[in-house]
């Protein structure tokens, strides 16, 4: 896991303005709780009212400045006049050197127009974090993070997000262009299908954290969708970081071979969560912290739509990053995040003990006996050289469809898989009886359980089985990779059965662990989500 996959990246080395004035009355801040509103940009719309003037421009520049302590967001209020074709902002801001282990300085930006900046509104027009320093906006075509439309008359807001302040203070500077004449007809937006052919009722493989160039990725869609079928992918969800601009250009991209579910990655000052499935075009909104108690209403506006609020890499060490809104009601955590490393380690064993919870009727997704939260591992693959599908989800479903996929991982029906090289299978069964992976057996306490499990693709890997007491089974496979474990147990003494598989610790690709030498086993290889054994 490296910064550029979790945290809102900040231009490299953004360029100082020149000679930045001081504060006086049009660039002091008026507080207005976690926002603050800057002084505002009026242009004279002259050349609105000349015929001749087509192409003409008018420019206006804020200059200021934010200190340590300053609000999650400021609004510049900017006065569009009628007759506006296009709309150009372009930011720079000091980067002076910092201490070591100091973080400097990052200015992330967006925009909203005439229909105002409240949360959850009908005003957002745009995002981009820290990733660009300009972006346009038309009626036929807009900088990628941003919404194409309409430059209409009235009062629209540039938003700055001082996401980090060096103890110097950081200077800004934001320039704002109107371009006057006649609006270009505007393409419609392509949204992917919510169905793929697909083979009935069988696992499928989907990827659920994607970054593109529409946030902070240098992937284009074209570059993800590739890479999704190399990478023998079956689905995947697009999860552009507080924006849906992605939406309307994945419908080409999706056929019969590959689902493309639109989604977002809500990208809040304390931590991140994945909206999976949403309807095309729906903003999810991210301008929160834990203790402003409005996640649950967008964590509710996802789930109306049968789309998922999953929490993305819990223990991310990057700011705003690792997860701070507590775990209950959500649909999934993502416990396994790109390259295997001490973060996901951990997030499987939080993990781990929710399902212990969960097992005396505490805690899980919905709270009560017998509910629990499922795990998911995603890529958050945003750039070439990050591998896309790995790791991915393995989800059994009705179909290759929205709703049948969404179901699937919210009821636990799935396992994580390093790669697609990775086939596994496990089963328990008793007295006739058989359940699957996110599944219950329904049999007596003291009933004998057969448990088996079934692995290719991971040579000389360990496998462990777990229970709600911890690792109760481990074992080496074989040079092959292959190999078939069957153990016994019953549930009085075993609340559920999960399984890992483990790169062995001599493998160079496992990337290490933190468990120790003497634990005989490295990086995960593939995790499936319980067995739930015994009866409610």
């Amino acid at each position: 896991m490296n910064s550029s996959s979790h945290a809102p990246s900040a231009p490299s080395a953004p360029s100082a303005p020149s000679a930045p004035s001081a504060p006086s009355r049009r660039t002091l801040l008026t507080a207005a709780g976690a926002v603050a509103v800057l002084a505002p940009l009026s242009f004279t719309g002259r050349a609105a009212a000349d015929p001749g003037a087509s192409g003409d421009t008018e420019t206006r520049t804020l200059t200021g400045r934010f200190e340590i302590g300053a609000p999650d967001f400021a609004e510049i209020p900017v006065e569009v006049p009628r007759g506006v074709s296009r709309l150009h902002v372009a930011y720079s801001y000091s980067s002076p050197e910092v201490p070591d282990g100091t973080p400097g300085n990052a200015l992330d930006i967006g925009i909203f127009d005439q229909n105002g900046t409240k949360l959850g509104g009908r005003g957002f027009r745009g995002w981009s974090g820290g990733f660009r320093t300009e972006f346009f906006l038309s009626r036929a075509e807009a900088t990628p993070g941003y919404l194409a439309g309409d430059i209409d008359e009235g009062t629209w807001n540039v938003l700055l997000a001082p996401y980090q302040v060096a103890p110097q203070g950081m200077d800004y500077e934001v320039v704002v262009t109107l371009t006057y004449g006649d609006a270009e007809e505007a393409d419609e937006p392509q949204y992917p299908p919510l169905q793929a052919p697909g083979r009935g009722r069988d696992w499928y493989r989907g990827d659920a954290h994607l970054h593109t160039v529409h946030s902070d990725g240098k992937y284009t869609p074209e570059q993800v969708a590739t890479a999704a079928r190399e990478a023998g992918l079956d689905f995947i969800v697009s999860t552009d970081h507080n924006t849906t601009s992605s939406h309307g250009v994945w419908g080409p991209l999706a056929g019969d071979d590959l689902l493309i579910l639109t989604g977002e990655e809500v990208t809040t000052r304390h931590g991140h969560w994945l909206a999976l499935g949403m309807p095309a075009g729906e903003l999810v909104e991210w301008r929160y912290r834990n203790r402003d108690d409005e996640f649950d209403r967008y964590r509710k506006q996802v789930q109306k739509t049968d789309a998922l609020a999953v929490s993305a890499h819990l223990y991310c060490p990057w700011i705003g990053c690792e997860w701070k809104f507590g775990l209950e009601d959500l649909d999934a955590t993502e416990v396994w995040t790109g390259p295997w490393g001490w973060d996901d380690e951990t997030a499987v064993s939080t993990w781990a003990n929710l399902l212990a919870e969960s097992a005396r009727g505490k805690g899980g997704k919905r709270g009560g006996t017998g509910s629990w939260l499922p795990a998911m591992g995603n890529s958050d693959a945003h750039s070439p050289g990050d591998s896309v599908g790995s790791p991915h989800n393995v989800v059994l479903a009705d179909g290759l469809s929205r709703d049948a996929l969404l179901a699937g991982i919210r009821a636990g029906r799935s396992w994580l898989a390093e790669s697609a090289d990775i086939d596994l299978s496990l089963l328990a069964s008793a007295g006739g009886a058989e359940a699957g992976i996110g599944d219950r057996l329904d049999v007596d306490r003291d009933e004998t359980i057969t448990v088996t499990l079934e692995v290719a693709g991971v040579p000389d890997g360990t496998v462990r089985l777990l229970t709600d007491q911890g690792q109760l089974l481990q074992t080496v496979l074989a040079g092959d990779g292959r190999g078939t474990i069957t153990w016994t147990t019953a549930a009085e003494v075993s609340a559920f059965v999960r399984a890992e598989v483990r790169h062995p610790l001599e493998d160079g690709s496992a990337g290490g662990t933190t468990m120790g030498p003497t634990a005989g086993f490295g990086a995960m290889a593939a995790l499936t989500n319980p067995i739930w054994l015994g009866a409610l």
